[in-house]
């Protein structure tokens, strides 16, 4: 007969708190005689050894089992002396041909929960799911930090900012950048250099391990503060840790002045709080990362399903957003096919930093050398409403932030506000277009002069619009022939510049000095070209309609000329 111990008192999350926050595809419940309302104080290996101690208890605690599969004999036995032993839930592996109807019967006579660990997720990623999920739900007294989404490292270091009234910096334990908060105005120059890097300047961590700021942040739980000096602003970190391991750090700087009287308490509270996030990131970050990233391509393209694909991007669906979209070149290689060498995928992590430091839950996703951002638009009650161009800040701040990187060009374009999901994709068509605006006006000065541009859709809206046309119109053009095709062949066959002393008339409204003088001949030379351009191949720039098709034959020619 199964004897059961009292219910655990209820000072830990329910397991339907953890189960939530695992998410689906990790575990499955077979069956949950109490329901899944069962407090939870902690999760631990199953040790077998343990049942043969008289005194074992588990009151309150999921039991891995590893190494044991629902379908096993041993099974049964496991369940039944966890069971004895007070515990809130059981996990075993799950396998092709399901539990026993025996450990069924045994569940359902028990009150231990019994759940199936999915055959695709290993055994150290249940228990760092669920020791995420555990302390993400220990309260920090904040409740604008207990409010983050797990795993949301961007916003909790914009709101540790504003408690602080500092600048923070969010590190792993190898004094890499996971995360900083907003730039409000220009960083300090270390700051900048941690941004710039991602990661704390090597001759920086030499210099903080050798007089020991590291060995004493590392050995206490409490803020070590580091002063300001001639070069450097006062600094404050703090570790943050899960049980004995340290996850990461936070560091938060002045920022232009004094840190607030209450920041070291601030901290204490933010370490605390930081723990689930830096969890979450440490057990399935990049695994999540990659997931988010479909999904915001999701939306992006308009892919079945955007509820779904919101909830995982971590996108409201009834809040507007606007879409920036940011392509990063090497100066030193524009014009290169292909794209997503290793410094333009340095320029763009520090973009994606920057991007989603800029506002609470603006997201990001990347392809080849382009990035595209999700901010969220202001609700418009109570000022700063974003208009129609709401990126066009966001774009040049990811502009000025690429700037200081050597050998860099950024192109950033934003398109109109999506009200909602749907409108997604063609507010991403929009501000493609924008950047190509901007690459093709770099298109037409030498390579050594190019520099970085943002444009919101209002300041370039005529040359969007035309791109549009254009990009109608070349199929339908390829497909013909006529007298600007018949030119345009002559003058890559032969090296002339028919088209070109065109392009120069049509651009200077038929003023023949101010064309000549752009392209630096004579007056009566560029006569003779439009002469002959007429005699040669029919363009007639006398007619009407012969201008309109000259200047989109031309335009179309310089897209593959």
């Amino acid at each position: 007969m199964t004897t059961h111990r009292p219910d655990p008192p209820a000072a830990g999350p329910s397991l339907a708190q953890l189960l939530r926050l695992v998410g689906p595809g990790a575990l499955e419940v077979v069956a949950a005689p109490r329901g899944t309302e069962v407090p939870v104080a902690d999760v631990v290996l199953h040790d077998p050894g343990e049942e043969r101690d008289g005194g074992w208890s588990a009151a309150g605690l999921v039991l891995l089992a590893v190494g044991v599969e629902a379908a096993s004999p041993d099974a049964e036995d496991v369940l039944r002396a966890a069971d004895r032993a007070g515990a809130a839930a059981v996990v075993l592996r799950g396998g092709g041909r399901g539990p026993r109807s025996a450990l069924l019967a045994a569940a359902e006579r028990g009150r231990t929960a019994l759940l199936t660990r999915h055959r695709d997720c290993d055994w150290t990623a249940v228990l760092g799911r669920l020791r995420t999920a555990l302390a993400h739900c220990a309260v920090s007294g904040s409740p604008a930090l207990d409010a983050l989404r797990p795993g949301d490292l961007s916003g909790l270091a914009n709101t540790v900012a504003d408690l602080v009234g500092g600048a923070i910096t969010i590190e792993d334990p190898q004094s890499r950048v996971l995360a900083y908060s907003r730039l409000d105005h220009e960083p300090d120059p270390m700051r900048r250099l941690t941004i710039l890097g991602q990661q704390v300047p090597r001759w920086r961590v030499a210099e903080l391990r050798e007089s020991g700021f590291f060995q004493a942040l590392w050995s206490t739980d409490d803020v070590v503060r580091r002063p300001a000096d001639d070069r450097y602003a006062e600094r404050l970190a703090i570790a943050v840790r899960l049980g004995g391991e340290v996850l990461g750090s936070i560091w938060a700087a002045a920022d232009g002045r004094p840190l607030a009287e209450d920041a070291v308490a601030a901290l204490r509270t933010a370490a605390r709080a930081a723990v689930p996030h830096l969890a979450h990131h440490r057990s399935w970050g990049r695994a999540a990362a990659r997931e988010r990233e479909e999904a915001v391509h999701a939306l992006l393209t308009g892919g079945a399903d955007p509820e779904r694909a919101a909830g995982i991007a971590g996108v409201e669906p009834g809040r507007p957003y606007a879409v920036v979209v940011a392509e990063a070149y090497d100066s030193r290689a524009l014009g290169a096919a292909g794209g997503g060498g290793a410094g333009e995928q340095r320029v763009l992590d520090v973009l994606a930093l920057q991007a989603a430091a800029y506002r609470p839950g603006s997201v990001t996703a990347r392809s080849g050398r382009r990035l595209f951002v999700l901010i969220p638009a202001w609700d418009g009650g109570g000022g700063g409403g974003d208009g129609g161009d709401a990126g066009g800040d966001p774009a040049r701040r990811l502009v000025a932030t690429a700037r200081p990187v050597p050998h860099s060009v950024v192109f950033a374009g934003a398109g109109p506000v999506a009200a909602d999901l749907a409108g997604l994709p063609g507010a991403r068509e929009t501000a493609e277009l924008v950047v190509r605006v901007l690459r093709e006006r770099a298109a037409s000065v030498p390579a050594a002069s190019v520099v970085s541009a943002a444009a919101a859709l209002g300041e370039v809206a005529s040359e969007v619009a035309l791109l549009r046309v254009l990009d109608r119109v070349e199929p339908l053009w390829e497909g013909q022939s006529g007298p600007v095709h018949a030119m345009v062949a002559h003058d890559r066959a032969h090296g002339s510049e028919y088209g070109e002393s065109v392009t120069a008339y049509l651009d200077a409204f038929g003023d023949t000095g101010v064309a000549a003088r752009r392209l630096k001949v004579h007056a009566n030379t560029l006569r003779y070209r439009l002469r002959r351009a007429h005699e040669l191949f029919g363009v007639d720039l006398a007619d009407p309609v012969g201008r309109l098709l000259a200047d989109l034959g031309l335009r179309l020619a310089r897209r593959t000329g």
